[in-house]
């Protein structure tokens, strides 16, 4: 059996829960989600995330995995932190 036959289901009943709030736990876990992906773009890249300078001779791939950290970042600040806290 596929994970996603088994998630889609759990999922989409989890977000239909009308008492389900957040606030900074979901911007904790967003944060968390978003560093995780820049980690491994990093490594696939062949690099170590947190110790390549931002310099001119930065390679092009490692501003991508920036930008695209910096997107998620403020995707998370926007959406998780305007959740309602419990």
């Amino acid at each position: 059996m596929r994970l996603t036959n088994v998630l889609v289901p759990v999922l989409s009943v989890l977000a239909g829960l009308q008492g389900a709030k957040a606030g900074l736990i979901a911007y904790g876990l967003c944060q968390t989600g978003c560093n995780s992906v820049a980690v491994a773009c990093y490594a696939a890249a062949g690099f170590t995330f947190g110790t390549v300078i931002a310099a001119p001779a930065t390679p092009a791939v490692i501003l991508g995995c920036n930008a695209a950290l910096g997107t998620c970042s403020a995707m998370c600040a926007t959406v998780a932190l305007l959740a309602p806290t419990p």
